[in-house]
């Protein structure tokens, strides 16, 4: 199934592949990942300049002249933006890092470049500038953030020509406190912590996608909720709507993400070919508004 892309008339699958990992693959099984994809609906794949040091993008390119899959049949993201050990928004970084990930992914253009995390020396101007003049060579499509808030994408806006498509966030049932900030509003519970400024809602007035990072995850440090004791319930709850649903963990996780209003896609980062198909099983069912909150409930968090 296929989504409207910010209020780009792009149409993007509503799971998308992060092929942040592509780069431990040999190509033959980058080449098993894509076709899993593509067989799965999904045409929407992620990338990153940094991801495997740029082999993940390498990777990718050749199991995709591989597989003679073509350009115009795929949506292809990247983002830039990161370095060893700072984060660099200058227009001339921007400009070289595109043509590094063109060369890499053998493509003449991106449909989407994300600006990888925020950059506390940016500035708003230069970042115009290069997206201005990428765009003018035809060399990126579309233009997009990640891990930005409310604010920080308004400044920004306020010096682009056109809308910005997408913000990558991370989100998933028990990382969740865009979610949980507009559920405990004025009340003095840890969630009800304004940490994005409403980046959910901010998102959905002004028609950006937000794509949802690391679904399965409870935190970058903490690794996965599923098999963790400390998440028992919310697991045992996962599968047992698994089993009602006669789908895998994966989809309902994906599915609860899926279920949400602001029509968040979501980016999961497996290169095992049989639960890439597991987890685009998401896209048959339509959890209930109380399997919804159940899920998030049982994830530890509260209900006013």
């Amino acid at each position: 199934m296929l989504q409207d892309i910010g209020q780009t008339g792009v149409k993007g699958s509503r799971i998308a592949l992060g092929a942040m990992r592509m780069n431990a693959l040999d190509v033959k099984e980058a080449e098993k990942v894509m076709s899993a994809s593509l067989e799965s609906g999904i045409n929407f794949f992620d990338h990153a300049d940094i991801y495997g040091g740029g082999e993940s993008e390498i990777r990718f390119s050749n199991a995709m002249k591989n597989l003679n899959v073509k350009r115009e049949d795929v949506i292809l993201q990247s983002k830039c933006g990161i370095r060893k050990g700072f984060f660099d928004f200058s227009k001339d970084h921007i400009l070289t890092a595109v043509d590094g990930i063109l060369k890499r992914l053998e493509t003449e253009y991106l449909d989407f470049l994300v600006l990888h995390r925020p950059d506390a020396l940016w500035e708003p101007e230069e970042v115009a500038e290069a997206f201005t003049q990428l765009k003018m060579a035809g060399k990126v499509r579309y233009f997009g953030v990640s891990n930005q808030n409310r604010s920080q994408m308004e400044f920004l806006q306020s010096y682009l020509d056109e809308p910005l498509a997408v913000n990558q966030l991370q989100l998933s049932p028990v990382h969740a406190p865009m979610i949980s900030s507009g559920l405990e509003v004025n009340m003095t519970t840890p969630g009800a912590n304004d940490r994005d400024g409403g980046i959910i809602d901010y998102c959905r007035l002004n028609k950006v996608t937000i794509q949802a990072w690391s679904p399965f995850q409870i935190d970058l440090s903490k690794g996965l909720f599923s098999g963790n004791p400390d998440y028992k319930e919310l697991n045992d709850t996962i599968t047992a709507l698994a089993d009602k649903y006669d789908v895998s963990d994966e989809a309902i996780i994906v599915a609860w993400i899926l279920r949400h209003p602001a029509k968040i896609q979501t980016i999961v980062g497996s290169m095992n070919p049989d639960r890439i198909k597991r987890i685009a099983e998401a896209e048959k069912i339509e959890l209930t508004r109380p399997e919804w909150y159940d899920i998030y409930t049982k994830a530890g968090h509260i209900l006013p």
